[in-house]
């Protein structure tokens, strides 16, 4: 950043503003989904941080950084967000057959896939935006995601996120022990290989697009889980996810499926789409699959209508 840009953009230079911004624009999208876990209210909250910023750049001084100053307002417009109730749940959808009781109800029913594409021309870590991260973060107190993600995640020191969200050292150091604790609990085991995993996750699509359910379970770990947000329905280990499978199968009547690769949240993944002889291709979900040595410990299909218009193939 240059001070002639800089001035350009308090003069109102529209172009200028642009140019400041562009190097932090994804990241801050990035860390809005961290702590809403939707990538439709991380596209709005953007907007509404990206012009907090444009109009009030002359409250900008320059004693911290540019990056510094817009997680500011970053930060705090997601933890008002969490607060006024902005991240509400979808309607619950259902389903055109007759599930099995599931095995538990789900309660974060607005989490949303990020695709590997918006994630390429960036350095992040894979255990800092796979999904039993993202969901474990919704699962603490606002201010304990907030402390984890500035410190652990975006390298900010207990000082610096101290004066970001306007608490003390002190109050930080708690909040940011106990959610380390309650997040190191939900996270799971991944393969490390990434080609590994795409090789487990051809064999989970070609016995999936074949309706061979029982191919499917025999790559399950023993306590793997299916997940479906915004459904609340979950069901563990290879005889429930089985069971719903089928359920699932049978209820289609005929129509197929086709999935086409497309990796979510540094996870194999797929888009799921109805196909039939007599039927246009048309939109089935997102699956984003966590693989576990030779097997697969979680299927989350993600099932919100519109979603293909949010997110690239």
């Amino acid at each position: 950043m240059t001070s002639s840009v800089l001035e350009r953009a308090r003069g109102g230079d529209e172009r200028a503003f642009q140019e400041l911004i562009a190097p932090y624009a994804r990241e801050l999208h990035l860390h809005c989904y961290r702590m809403l876990g939707s990538v439709t209210d991380a596209d709005d909250l953007l907007q509404e941080i990206l012009l907090a910023a444009w109009t009030g750049l002359d409250g900008f001084g320059g004693r911290s950084s540019l990056r510094t100053w817009l997680y500011r307002i970053a930060t705090n417009r997601c933890l008002n967000a969490i607060r006024d109730g902005k991240r509400r749940p979808p309607t619950e959808p259902l389903p055109p057959f007759d599930p099995p009781e599931p095995t538990r109800r789900g309660d974060v029913t607005w989490l949303q896939p990020y695709p590997d594409t918006w994630l390429e021309d960036h350095a992040v870590r894979r255990e800092t935006v796979e999904l039993a991260f993202v969901t474990a973060l919704q699962r603490v107190p606002p201010r304990q995601a907030a402390t984890l993600v500035l410190v652990d995640v975006l390298g900010f020191t207990i000082a610096e996120v101290a004066d970001l969200i306007e608490t003390t050292p002190t109050a930080i150091k708690g909040a940011l022990q106990r959610a380390r604790a309650s997040v190191k609990q939900a996270q799971t085991t991944m393969s490390a290989d990434r080609e590994h995993e795409r090789q487990v996750a051809r064999r989970f699509a070609a016995a999936f697009v074949a309706d061979d359910i029982e191919a499917v379970t025999r790559l399950l770990t023993d306590d793997a889980w299916l997940a479906m947000p915004p459904a609340p329905h979950e069901y563990q280990g290879a005889a429930a996810i089985g069971a719903f499978l089928q359920a699932s199968v049978d209820g289609r009547r005929g129509v197929g499926l086709r999935l086409e690769a497309s990796g979510c949240n540094r996870q194999p993944g797929f888009v799921c789409s109805f196909v039939g002889e007599d039927r246009a291709p048309s939109y089935a979900g997102r699956i984003v699959l966590t693989v576990d040595g030779e097997r697969i410990s979680r299927i989350t299909r993600f099932l919100e209508p519109g979603l293909e218009k949010v997110l690239p193939g």
